[in-house]
């Protein structure tokens, strides 16, 4: 099985995550923020990925911190329980519709970690959540996934939906590119034979 445990201790958070690519979609997010807990779990759903997240932050100060190192953990524990990428499909995308919004993702597990982030947020928070962090959040996974993502909105006017949108998108991206090659399978999926 792909899985990957990950433990992570610093002196702003204290996480714990497990995580199974072939898994239903199951989850239990307990991030100390309560946006971030529904988007992970949109994201653990439509990845179908199984996915537990306890972290203990400094929610007091904000949730900078939290959503940072949540984002770098994930990104460990993609490319943990990809180890050599045998047999991947590699590439997937998504454009998603979410009511006013459309969400374009595109995400290569390439070995390269690289984000191109076009995103126009109107709003500064949505609830008590920063909205600028959600580009922190991308930028911590694609560099420790070690993966090559673009996420582009091409309509929306509505902050949640917009953020939402993208963990949906990117969700959907991430469970094409993770699949299984059948005709492939026990191929690395490039021409240097390692990614």
């Amino acid at each position: 099985m792909r899985t990957a445990e990950i433990k992570r201790k610093t002196a702003e958070t204290d996480i714990s995550l497990t995580l199974n690519l072939d898994g239903s979609g199951k989850s239990e997010i307990d991030t100390g923020c309560g946006f971030l807990n529904h988007m992970l779990t949109l994201f653990a759903k439509h990845a179908r990925f199984d996915l537990d997240i306890k972290c203990i932050g400094d929610t007091d100060v904000d949730d900078h911190h939290t959503v940072e190192d949540i984002g770098i953990v994930l990104g460990e524990a993609i490319s943990e329980a990809l180890a050599d990428k045998r047999g991947i499909v590699r590439y997937g995308s998504m454009m998603l519709p979410m009511d006013e919004s459309l969400i374009l993702t595109a995400v290569d597990l390439s070995g390269r970690s690289h984000l191109e982030y076009a995103l126009n947020i109107p709003s500064e928070k949505v609830g008590s959540f920063d909205t600028e962090l959600v580009q922190e959040f991308w930028l911590a996974f694609v560099r420790n996934a070690k993966c090559t993502l673009h996420i582009k909105q091409l309509a929306g006017t509505n902050s949640h939906h917009i953020i939402e949108g993208t963990f949906k998108s990117a969700a959907r991206s991430l469970k094409a590119a993770v699949a299984i090659d059948a005709a492939f399978s026990n191929e690395i999926p490039s021409t240097k034979g390692v990614l």
